[in-house]
């Protein structure tokens, strides 16, 4: 008997370990080794303070960001724009576009791990503090000393860390689906949820994603316009990219031990907005939120998911302009 159970174990075994090694293979089929996307962004010029519109790579951190740039030729404040996962700042061209139309300077660009010019090996180059001073270092390559910042996902987690740790470079700080970390202690931090720890492994979450060519997340940016979908594909199936992006996740623990030592109050005008069917938004997280803000304070539920800016773009833009003119006055 304890033959057979023994057997029937080394045929499950054999079965997992032929299941997981096709798993790979078929994921590794969806990867663009010809890395088209990189080659494309090679031929952008490099931001030397006299382009204004349209794409560009920004040296910033000692390294490169690819970047797109919208009116930076108005009289306006400047406007950061920060992406999340698994997206890139192709996600934000509706804001952008009106925001440039009402006279701002608009700034969004891919972000560590996202450009292929800022992309370090090693979980411990993604840390927290690393991306918010890129974000830091990519506004002072063009010019902004105080900005405007919107993020959203980690975008929001990275925008959350600027206004904390420099509140003085802030004119406003828009944070969208993603509250003030420190309301996300237990659920990120300390006991992440199971998608959390799966991007936390090795090897798996990729396979995952890129199986049967990108059909999870593919089936994830089903809100989105199809030219940004193109766009994130076009980045994250590049060798190495969406290892990259992963270790953001990889590195919550080190982002963890540089954040949680500090008062962790925000000065900065803060617009909050967010989906009404968003996981990580509960009425106890806005009442914590709220108690953590010392300056001007709103927020807004959308009828919305995750992808708030896709699925009410008209409401969410309209939100943020009108956030925008109330805490605007003139900037170098």
């Amino acid at each position: 008997m304890l033959r057979w159970f023994i057997r029937i174990l080394l045929v499950i075994l054999v079965l997992a370990i032929a299941g997981a090694g096709y798993a790979y293979f078929n994921a590794q089929q969806t990867l663009d080794r010809s890395r088209a996307h990189s080659a494309a962004v090679a031929d952008f010029p490099v931001f030397n303070g006299s382009q204004t519109d349209g794409d560009v790579q920004i040296e910033a951190s000692g390294m490169r960001f690819r970047a797109r740039l919208y009116g930076l030729d108005n009289d306006g404040p400047g406007l950061v724009l920060l992406h999340g996962f698994p997206e890139s700042s192709a996600m934000w061209a509706p804001l952008a576009q009106a925001a440039d139309a009402a006279g701002y300077r608009v700034l969004a660009f891919d972000q560590r791990g996202y450009s292929p010019g800022a992309r370090p090996d090693g979980v411990e180059a993604y840390a927290g503090d690393l991306i918010v001073a890129d974000a830091l270092a990519v506004a002072d390559a063009v010019g902004f000393d105080q900005f405007h910042l919107v993020g959203h996902d980690w975008g929001s987690m990275i925008g959350w860390g600027v206004a904390i740790q420099h509140p003085e470079r802030l004119l406003s700080w828009t944070a969208i689906s993603i509250p003030h970390p420190d309301t996300l202690r237990d659920a990120i931090f300390e006991s992440p949820p199971s998608y959390v720890r799966l991007f936390q492994l090795p090897v798996v979450p990729e396979t995952w994603i890129l199986y049967d060519d990108a059909a999870l997340p593919r089936s994830l940016w089903a809100p989105h316009p199809e030219d940004e979908v193109e766009d994130y594909l076009a980045i994250l199936t590049e060798p190495g990219a969406l290892t990259s992006a992963l270790n953001w996740y990889r590195a919550i623990p080190l982002t963890a031990e540089q954040w949680f030592d500090a008062d962790m109050s925000v000065a900065a005008p803060t617009l909050f907005i967010w989906g009404s069917r968003e996981i990580w938004v509960s009425p106890e997280r806005i009442e914590a939120q709220e108690a953590l803000m010392r300056g001007p304070y709103e927020t807004l539920e959308l009828d919305a998911g995750h992808w708030v800016i896709q699925e009410q773009t008209e409401a969410t833009v309209s939100a943020i302009l009108a956030h925008l003119s109330a805490n605007s006055r003139d900037t170098d």
